[in-house]
């Protein structure tokens, strides 16, 4: 097979991949992604006066969905593209939190993508770093810390409107920071706890009937361990026929779908090079290509491939990995292209776009 350095070591191809996805001077793919910290504590939440001229976006008012697909086949066989809002929407809203996933399910989303890791003490949360430096106002592994001193922290601690997690802002810039710690009055509909960094069980709970891109982060004992907690919760949750399981890594892939066989999976990144570079075919059980559209001046969607995987019945769901991709007008020229699905932070632009493409002129 053809392994170009560059691209094997550096092309992340694989669902939700993207590190923040929309800052390109963080666009740090997660094979390439480093443990800032591995303290055993974390900082306690800071009590932060907000500035006078920090306004809080109004939540969105796009009617979600009549009925969501209750089955993943049931979600392929939508007569038109689907959105997916990428970790919770985290250009729009803060990534990974209750309030981005409601607002996003009230953009009108077909499907929520997260990310799954596990805790100290064992708690499967919904989280895109392996460290909590990036997004709240504390420090350390998420394999170190508990579940009680990880939900404390403001998971939308650095949030900008032009930043998912920026540290060299003003002040009034943080649009959400301090909801969660109580400094602030939360949006209408919402809570501080809304703010904090959720359990999978509690996404689940409050969002019962969207389906679900669920991405296994990290490899080895420790992606095991998150493989085995994940599938116990979806049985117990019945969320297991609406759900996509990936993993950067195959051999987690593999696991997952050695352990739940029913359950949809979507192929990691050593496969799907594979499949890019060189047409070698998908394994079965595995039918859903989620893609970066270009990585390291290396063009993975193209018209060719995307009439490859139309022939092969693989449907191709996008999920840009530059700021410059994440907007109305992008989101429509990938659907010009033949794709299928569109995971992005941007959820509004990308469900207008949508029902632009499917009803021209309009």
């Amino acid at each position: 097979m053809r392994r170009l350095a560059a691209f094997a070591c550096s092309l992340v191809i694989i669902a939700a991949c993207s590190d923040g996805g929309s800052d390109s001077s963080s666009a740090a793919t997660d094979g390439a992604t480093t443990v800032a910290t591995a303290e055993s504590t974390t900082t306690e939440p800071t009590s932060t006066e907000p500035a006078t001229t920090t306004t809080v976006p109004a939540t969105t008012t796009t009617e979600p969905p009549a009925q969501y697909a209750a089955t993943i086949d049931e979600l392929l066989a939508i007569t038109r593209p689907i959105v997916l809002a990428h970790t919770a929407g985290e250009d729009q809203f803060p990534a990974s939190t209750l309030y981005g996933f409601g607002e996003s399910v009230k953009a009108g989303v077909d499907m929520l993508d997260l990310n799954v890791l596990l805790t100290k003490d064992g708690v499967l949360i919904v989280q895109h770093d392996d460290t909590v430096d990036r997004s709240t106002n504390g420090t350390g592994a998420v394999a170190d810390l508990t579940y009680a001193e990880i939900a404390a922290l403001d998971d939308a601690y650095w949030f900008t409107a032009d930043c998912g997690a920026c540290t060299d802002q003003p002040e009034a810039n943080y649009l959400y920071r301090g909801i969660r710690t109580g400094d602030r009055p939360p949006p209408a509909g919402y809570t501080a706890d809304d703010f904090a960094m959720p359990s999978f069980r509690q996404l689940v709970e409050r969002f019962p009937d969207i389906p679900l891109n669920i991405e296994i982060k990290g490899s080895g004992a420790p992606a095991m361990a998150a493989a085995d907690q994940l599938l116990v919760e979806l049985n117990e949750l019945d969320r297991a026929e609406a759900s996509v399981v990936a993993s950067f890594d195959d051999a987690i892939v593999s696991y997952f779908h050695s352990i739940a066989p029913d359950i949809e999976v979507s192929p990691g990144l050593g496969v799907l090079t594979a499949y890019v570079l060189d047409s070698t075919p998908i394994p079965d059980g595995m039918r859903i290509l989620q893609l970066p559209p270009e990585y390291a001046g290396l063009q993975v969607i193209t018209p060719e491939l995307v009439e490859r995987a139309q022939a092969a019945d693989y449907p191709i769901w996008v999920w840009p990995n530059n700021r410059d991709l994440e907007n109305y007008d992008a989101y429509l020229a990938f659907l010009q292209q033949g794709i299928d699905g569109l995971n992005i932070n941007f959820p509004e632009q990308g469900v207008q776009a949508v029902r632009d493409f499917m009803t021209p002129g309009a």
